[in-house]
């Protein structure tokens, strides 16, 4: 029986390969642990447990396998019980139902004796060997396995333990490649191609630190357990890797992990054939598993016929059941296992259905139903968290269930499954088996199944998924798998759409409305943001009748992935739906339910491909204005965006004017969404037109909307006042602010009061400006505003009132400024004043800056106001204009209105000039001048001021820099003798400059008298220093000034020093003790002479310092001699003087060397200099200044060899002879080596050269490396010493005392080349001797760092295998010497992983045309070699596409992505005609690795053939609507489509041209009324090609209702009349107007018409026309002209008319039709729907 090994650190479960003995046991490590405390007889060597090979995730199914002498070991150290009958009889089923064969295995026979199954007594090992494990190092070599007998320990019993049997972590490693999209932590894997029962769980390699702290303590010593750990952890070896301890079931005995599936090396290598791919296992979802017999029951194999039976005690704590291979038909008892996670009921008698009890466990995970006689599933409950089911090997028709919401695995193998109706919901199924059964027969069921479970599934039959029948499934429609699952048989994809909708009509037709049948049932593409319809059609038969129409309720709902388990979408009951951004990719449900009546039908429903990601191009889908279209409304402009996966941002709107007939104008300013109505737009239609814009930028397609047309607002008037002054004589006016349409002949009316009765009496009419005379003194007046339209309609009249006219005051007339407008010049007003006798008017004046004059706005007063009329302009007032203010005074003091008047020009300024300019001050050296002047000339500017220096009173001068803009100058040395001038040039602050003026001063400058300013001595008070003299000088220029310098004694008394008249003085020794002063007289070059000036003392002085003034060397300059020295003291009483010697290098540095009275000389001072610093210190301590003096160069001494040795010698190890030189700087000595089989005595050492044959030289250098050829001989250096310049000394010779060894055998530079794909070859640079047979291995390294060994792999070349892929290899290199001494084994670096060939696409070719509109698909075409073809079957992951769109023409366009473009189909755009499309694709396989991107390029794209699409005829449906047509355009750019308006009668075939109408827009007349408007829309591409015409049509045209109303009411009166115009004058020249017509009476009643000529006072009344409606009668309209119609009574007698408004004349014409329609062959009163 399959083994259950559990992981110390409750990580994983895996499920292996079951191994095909039949006399296999074991027993699960955690109660292998527990049952330790039972008496062993014999104990297993515990061995590190063998580790499964990383090579093949075959191997690691196959069980534990170990080496040939592990193996043998092991079996000599097992001991186990005899075995009862009841397992020897007993024959087990495989999972196919047969018994077991033996089969043979390559590696060691496992023991015949098995262990009994009733045995109670369990043998176990408890080794003392796992210490011994922890000491052996890691090698690279395959360890051997050695057993030692165990001591028996009895152990105390723990309560609860965690396993201890880890396996490989390689055999997750090598499972990573088929899980790759999955998690990466490890999970349990299983061949379902071998077994879909048993489960057997095998764990990690390394064990968890926690498996001790769970065991309670034990007599086990600590130790013991502690290296077990270790051992498992640093385990290298690929055969030992780490402690295996496995034990029988509870009621079973001890078995080896060694019985259960030992293997030699070479059923390893049998593993690593291409048959052993882990292609066949699937990942396990991941069990937690707990140790312990309270979680975990085996019972396999024990005939269990009922779970209810004595001694079986389930325990609701169960986690882990085994019930495999027993007699159980029957579930009931299970339902107590609310903790169950594995559940193993393979192999028994069940039938179903009775699955019932299982749905207490709810956290069931494996269930293994295999190898029963199950006939349905119906009755399995849904268990929230089951990942694996088997169900193989029963009588299964279908896989009908309930839906498994986390089933990753369903193995249904060797069934009777005929058909996929029922098919559960599983939204995570990764691998699906359904071999050996019926329905394999079924065409494309890989195909259905990938559309039943949806994109989670990754392999069907234990194959990846076929690209062709995914491919195949994405033709089916997408209520394919709803279909399927209720029945529907599968057929062909090119027939699935018709044969799906009749299989679900078929389902729907008992339940439809009465008399209907389903047509369509379908929902259009959904795209992101963008509206999805649906479309139910019904169609009626006839036959039967029925008085209700059919109402359709609508509600929408969202899927998965798949077309399953749909939610509600509230509020989504249209017929329209906008999905969402996060419903892409998610199918879409919409439930159509029929209302009849009062009876509400089932529902019928229609799925949706998955919503596709938006184009990001917005759209409008609708588009309406709202507001009533009157003068002086808001309208406003609705647009309905489908966004399209864009950002909603803001759209472009902007309004246009249409006139009659005539083209839409835009609007100027007009550009938001609403919209105030103006006169300007009265008779015309509006056009609101919106481009819709998202937030990135992108713009959509722009729609517009047409109103009708605006009317005009009622005549009104507003804000009505009176203009101007109530005071006699002036003239007033009357104003109002008119609206409601243009204005016509409006009404004015002025009224005065009457003081006696209060009333307002008529003065004038017509005029709205009235002039007020002597007789309104006193009164008000009022005016009336009466607003009248154009045409002639009245509106509501508005009246002001004046306050009560005044008196006329006093008034100025002729007003005017006299004078010249020049700064300083007098001005004068005068005036005529009127309104009696003056009497003292005022004057005032302001100033202003600009030439417009509004009362006293920006005015500056000048002047006070004033009698006097005369004013002089200020400089204030240059470039201003002047203002005078006249008030008018009568002689009683009663003032008028004060009247204005501003000068012409500006006031203009003078130049700018200097009235006078002077200098005063005295022109003495030191002295200051200061300047003064008086400017004129407008405001003054930056004026420049310079001083000039005159040599004579005629030159120009030399300018004073330091005194350029100053008005004072101080008179410095360099102006004496000369003269000084002062020049300054006006500037005013305009710019403007003046001519300069310039002072010169009287008398020449004079110098200052002479005189020091500061004396002072500059120095040190020491003997033997010099003192300097620092001064400063004033008075002219300075001549012999006479200096003394003078000495106080320490006594007091003072005297001049003899000699010292300059101006530096040296300290002597006499002036020691005293203080030094000088004095100096200032003597001018004049030889005028200054007071003298002393300076301060300075001292006491002091006594210099100690010095050294001579020093000689004593000795001779050559190696080896001694120096010493004389040297000569001054300064006082002479100290410790002290002295150094230094060694001068030839970079400038020194080397001390010692402080000695003599120096001898090295070998480190030839080529040198001798420095020697002595440094004399007085007797008072006080040290002086160091002397230095050089030696020669020092001289070399002969040179000489002192010793020469010569080491023992190795072979390639350098030779370095110990050797001894004296004589100055070594040179390059003279080295000869020679080789000899003997040794040499010393006699023969000094003509080694010559003294015998087989002496050979060998090098010439210092140092020599014996060689290879070198070993076993002595060898002897001839030593000739030089010095540096060449000199040499007496020859020395030595010779070894040992022969040359060898080597130790060693191996550098260990490397792996790859020699071709595939195939690796090692190799390493050897050293140590010869080479003898060196030993060579391959290793392998796993993702997790595990390093084993390659069976057979014992060569330098090695070829890579499956098992290699995703790990790295190492070559191993062990170098043996030809005596067979061995080094060490040296590894090379592990290579980069290895990895399959990539992908290749040996071609992307393009099948489809390249035109607009055609679907491009990328076809890749494989390579057809053998390594290619396994890739792209074995590892191809993904296909990932991206498609391109060129920017440029010619020969190499670039190309820029379409991002949203990432399938391998593609729809051609209006956008890509001219350019061309290119595909990169790129395969990614298993590994992350991506090939090199393969492109294929369309030719340009060209246009499509030019149609129209959803053509459709926008309007109200009235006579008098605008009417549009639109359409959705294709094929290229469009040029000038075609477009034709036509008439048809309702219920005829025949259309009528209306001629001239081409335009998209057309206005409807009453000569519509009744037919349907047709619109022909022939698309034209811009090169000129025509597409198919396509036509739309409306309704029949109905009469607009207010027209209709007033139509009804004249008809019915039977008799009318009507006021009209004629135009007599039809010249062509004439200009019409209302002024050329002609009043006519239209009369019209139910037998005749009549046109009369009304009379006058001269004529009388005369009819014109007179006629019955008896054919050819007619009436006539103008297409350009909506007022005027003509009527026809017969070619003789004919009239044109002309009225108001166009309404009144669609009456009219509709009546004269109504009251004629006796003689149509269309009744007019059916087209008004009256009765007749």
């Amino acid at each position: 029986m399959e083994a259950q090994s559990v992981n110390s650190s409750e990580d994983v479960v895996k499920k292996p390969q079951a191994l095909p003995s039949p006399k296999q046991s074991s027993v699960s490590s955690s109660e292998s642990v527990k049952k330790l405390s039972k008496t062993a007889k014999s104990g297993v060597s515990p061995i590190g447990r063998v580790s499964v090979p990383t090579t093949s995730s075959r191997k690691k199914a196959e069980g534990t396998v170990v080496s040939d002498s592990s193996s043998n070991a092991l079996k000599s150290t097992v001991t186990r019980s005899t075995n009862s009958s009841n397992a020897a009889s007993l024959k087990r089923r495989n999972s196919t139902g047969g018994v077991l064969e033996k089969q043979p295995i390559t590696g060691p026979k496992p023991s015949e004796s098995g262990p009994s199954v009733a045995q109670k007594r369990i043998t176990r090992s408890v080794s003392g060997s796992v210490n011994q494990s922890r000491t052996e190092p890691r090698r690279a070599s395959l360890p051997s396995i050695s057993s030692k007998p165990a001591i028996p320990a009895r152990l105390s019993e723990p309560k609860k333990t965690s396993p201890i049997s880890p396996t490989t972590r390689a055999l997750n490693a090598s499972l990573r490649s088929d899980t790759s999209k999955r998690d990466s932590a490890p999970k349990p894997t299983v061949d379902i191609s071998k077994q879909d029962s048993a489960p057997k769980s095998s764990v990690k390699s390394s064990l968890s630190s926690s498996t001790s702290r769970r065991v309670p303590s034990s007599s086990l010593d600590s130790s013991g357990s502690s290296s077990l750990r270790r051992t498992t952890s640093k385990a290298s070896s690929p055969s030992a890797r780490s402690p295996s301890i496995t034990s029988g079931s509870r009621f079973g005995s001890l078995s080896s992990s060694v019985d259960r599936g030992s293997s030699s090396l070479s059923g390893r290598r049998k593993a690593l054939t291409p048959d052993s791919r882990d292609s066949r296992f699937i990942m396990l979802p991941q069990v937690e598993v707990k140790a312990g017999d309270d979680v975990r029951l085996d019972l396999r194999g024990h005939r269990v016929r009922s779970l209810g039976a004595s001694g079986l005690n389930l325990s609701p704590n169960l986690e882990f059941l085994y019930l495999r291979d027993n007699l159980l038909s029957s579930l009931e008892g299970i339902e107590i296992l609310k903790r169950v996670k594995v559940l193993d009921l393979s192999f028994n008698d069940f039938k179903g259905p009775g699955f019932e009890p299982l749905k207490n466990c709810k956290v069931l995970q494996q269930l293994y139903l295999a190898g029963n006689q199950i006939t349905s599933l119906v009755s399995l409950p849904q268990l929230p968290n089951l990942e694996f089911l088997s169900v193989a090997q029963n009588r299964l028709k279908s896989l009908s269930m309930a839906s498994q919401p986390r089933l990753q695995v369903l193995a249904a193998s060797k069934n009777k499954i005929s058909t996929l109706k029922g098919f559960p919901h599983l939204p995570v199924l990764e691998h699906l088996r359904v071999e050996e059964n019926p329905i394999l027969e079924m065409p494309h069921l890989e195909a259905a199944s990938i559309l039943l479970i949806g994109p989670t599934l990754k392999k069907f039959n234990d194959r990846d998924l076929s690209r062709e029948e995914q491919e195949i499934a994405k033709r089916y429609p997408a209520h394919t798998a709803l279909c399927i699952r209720d029945g529907w048989e599968f057929c062909r994809p090119e027939l699935a759409s018709d044969s799906t909708f009749r299989f679900l009509v078929e389902q729907w037709k008992d339940h439809l409305p009465p008399g209907y049948t389903l047509k369509e049932a379908s929902v259009d593409q959904p795209f992101e943001e963008d509206a999805c319809h649906c479309h139910f059609d019904f169609a009626n038969d006839r036959s039967v009748s029925s008085d209700s129409e059919l109402v359709l309720k609508y509600q929408w709902f969202i899927g998965e992935r798949t077309p399953s388990n749909f939610v509600v979408i509230a509020d989504a009951v249209g017929k329209v739906y906008w999905p969402k951004h996060q419903d892409i990719d998610k199918f879409l449900k919409v439930e159509c339910t029929p209302i009849l009546g009062e009876t509400e039908y089932p529902s019928i429903f229609a799925v949706s491909s998955p919503v596709s990601p938006g184009t990001g191009y917005p759209k409008v889908l609708n588009l309406r204005v709202h507001g009533e279209l009157v003068e002086g409304n808001v309208i406003k402009g609705f647009a309905e965006v489908a966004w399209c996966g864009g950002t909603p941002g803001k759209g472009v709107a902007s309004w246009l004017r249409r006139r009659w007939n005539g083209s839409p104008v835009v609007i100027v300013g007009a550009e938001d969404e609403e919209y105030r109505l103006t006169i300007d737009d009265i008779d015309s239609s509006l056009v609101f037109m919106y481009t819709p814009v998202t937030e990135e930028g992108a713009k959509g397609e722009p729609q517009y909307a047409m109103t009708d047309f605006v009317k005009a607002a009622s005549p009104s008037v507003s804000n009505v006042k009176i203009v101007g002054d109530a005071v006699e004589g002036n003239t007033i006016k009357g104003v109002g602010d008119y609206f409601g349409g243009r204005e016509g002949p409006s009404k004015f009316e002025w009224l005065r009061e009457n003081k006696e009765n209060g009333n307002y009496e008529l003065l004038s009419t017509g005029t709205a400006e009235y002039t007020l005379t002597k007789e309104d003194v006193g009164k008000s007046l009022a005016f009336v505003y009466i607003p009248i339209n154009f045409e002639g309609q009245e509106g509501e009249s508005a009246s002001v009132f004046t306050d009560v006219v005044k008196k006329a005051p006093p008034k100025v007339k002729n007003l005017k400024i006299i004078g010249d407008l020049r700064e300083g010049n007098k001005l004068t007003v005068t005036a005529t004043v009127t309104g009696g006798t003056e009497g003292s008017s005022r004057v005032q004046w302001f100033k202003t800056s600009g030439s417009n004059l509004e009362a006293e706005n920006g005015l500056e007063a000048v002047s006070t106001s004033k009698i006097a009329k005369t004013f002089r302009t200020p400089l204030g007032a240059v470039g201003y204009y002047i203002v005078a203010k006249f008030t008018p005074m009568a002689p009683d003091g009663e003032s008028g209105d004060p009247a204005y008047v501003i000068s012409e020009k500006a006031v203009e300024t003078l130049p700018p000039s200097l009235i006078f300019l002077s200098v005063t001050g005295d022109y003495f050296e030191g002295e200051i001048l200061t300047a003064s002047y008086g400017y004129i000339g407008g405001h003054e500017g930056q004026s420049l001021y310079n001083w000039y220096l005159h040599e004579i009173e005629t030159d120009t001068g030399a300018l004073i820099p330091e005194a350029s803009g100053l008005l004072q100058y101080r008179i410095t040395k360099d102006a004496i003798g000369k003269l000084v001038s002062f020049k300054c040039t006006p500037v005013r602050n305009d710019g403007s400059v003046g001519e300069p003026r310039i002072c010169l001063g009287k008398e020449r400058v004079q110098p200052g008298s002479p005189r020091v300013l500061s004396l002072q001595i500059i120095g040190k008070g020491i003997e033997g220093s010099t003192l300097h003299v620092d001064k400063k000088y004033w008075g002219g220029e300075e001549g012999d000034s006479v200096f003394r310098w003078f000495l106080s004694r320490p006594d007091g008394t003072q005297s001049e020093i003899k000699g010292a008249t300059s101006s530096s003085y040296t300290i002597s020794k006499d002036d020691i003790g005293g203080l030094i002063s000088v004095s100096c007289e200032p003597v001018r070059s004049d030889w005028a002479r200054g007071p003298t000036a002393l300076s301060e003392q300075i001292g006491h002085i002091v006594p210099g310092p100690p010095t050294c003034y001579s020093l000689e060397f004593l000795g001779s300059m050559m190696e080896g001699q001694r120096l010493s020295f004389i040297a000569k003291y001054s300064g006082g009483e002479r100290g410790n003087c002290t002295h150094e010697w230094f060694r001068m290098k030839s970079n400038g540095l020194k080397d001390k060397l010692s402080g000695d009275d003599f120096l001898d000389l090295t070998l480190e001072d030839v080529d040198r200099v001798i420095e020697l610093v002595y440094t004399p210190i007085r007797g008072d301590g006080q040290r002086g200044g160091p002397k230095s003096i050089v030696s020669d160069v020092i001289a070399p001494a002969d040179p000489m060899g002192v010793e020469l040795i010569i080491p023992d010698c190795c072979e390639d190890k350098e030779v370095v002879p110990q050797k001894s030189y004296y004589g100055g700087q070594e040179g390059n000595g003279a080295y000869t080596w020679y080789k000899s089989k003997r040794k040499l005595q010393e006699s023969d050492l000094m003509n080694v050269s010559v003294a015998f044959e087989d002496v050979l030289i060998v090098a010439t250098n210092l140092t020599y490396k014996p060689l290879l050829e070198d070993v076993g001989a002595y060898l002897a250096l001839h030593w000739v010493p030089t010095r540096a310049d060449g000199k040499h000394g007496e020859p020395m010779t030595a010779i070894s005392n040992h022969p040359v060894m060898p080597a130790h055998p060693v191996v550098s530079n260990v490397q792996i080349k790859e020699l071709s794909s595939g195939i690796y070859s090692g190799e390493g640079e050897y050293y140590g001797g010869h080479e003898g047979s060196s030993l060579f291995s391959w290793y392998r390294e796993n993702n997790e760092g595990a390093i084993s060994l390659i069976d057979g792999a014992n060569s330098a070349t090695y070829e890579v295998t499956d098992s290699d892929y995703s790990c790295r290899l190492l070559f191993g290199y062990t170098p043996v010497r030809s005596d067979s001494v061995v080094g060490e084994l040296r590894l090379s670096e592990p290579t980069n992983i290895i990895l399959p060939e990539l992908p290749k696409i040996e071609m992307l070719t393009l099948t489809g045309k390249a035109v607009e509109g055609e679907i491009l698909t990328a076809v890749e075409v494989i390579p057809k070699n053998e390594i290619q073809q396994r890739v792209w079957d074995k590892y191809k992951k993904a296909i990932r596409y991206q498609w391109f769109s060129s920017s440029g023409i010619g020969e190499n366009p670039s190309f820029e992505p379409l991002h949203s473009q990432r399938s391998g189909s593609y729809k051609v755009r209006l956008e890509d005609i001219s350019r061309c499309l290119r595909c990169d694709c790129i395969v990614t396989d298993v590994f992350g690795r991506s090939s090199e991107p393969s492109s294929a390029i369309t030719a340009s794209i060209l246009p499509g053939i030019p149609k129209i699409d959803k053509l459709e005829i926008e309007g109200r449906g009235f006579h008098t609507n605008l009417y549009a047509v639109r359409g959705i355009y294709s094929g290229g750019k469009e040029g000038k489509s075609r477009i034709q308006w036509l008439r048809a009668m309702v219920g005829s075939p025949d259309l009528i041209s209306i001629p001239g109408e081409t335009g998209r827009m057309y206005e409807a007349n009453v000569d519509d009324v009744g037919y349907r408007l047709v619109a022909i829309y022939t698309p034209v591409r811009e090169d000129g090609v025509e597409g198919q015409p396509v036509s739309a049509s409306t309704e029949p045209i109905a009469v607009e209702p207010d027209v209709l109303k007033e139509v009804k009411q004249k008809l019915d009166l039977g008799a009318v009349k009507f006021e009209a115009l004629c135009d007599k004058d039809r010249s062509p020249k004439k200009v019409h107007g209302v002024g050329t017509l002609e009043r006519r009476i239209l009369e019209v009643n139910r037998k005749r018409i009549k046109v009369v000529k009304p009379g006058s006072k001269t004529s009388f009344p005369a009819t014109e026309i007179r006629g019955s409606y008896a054919p050819p009668f007619h009436v006539e309209l103008f297409r350009n002209e909506q007022h005027r119609f003509k009527i026809v009574v017969d070619s003789e007698n004919e009239v044109e008319l002309m009225v108001q408004t166009r309404h009144l004349r669609d009456i009219i014409v509709l009546v004269i039709r109504g009251l004629a329609q006796r003689f149509n062959s269309t009744s007019l009163n059916s087209l008004l729907k009256t009765e007749t």
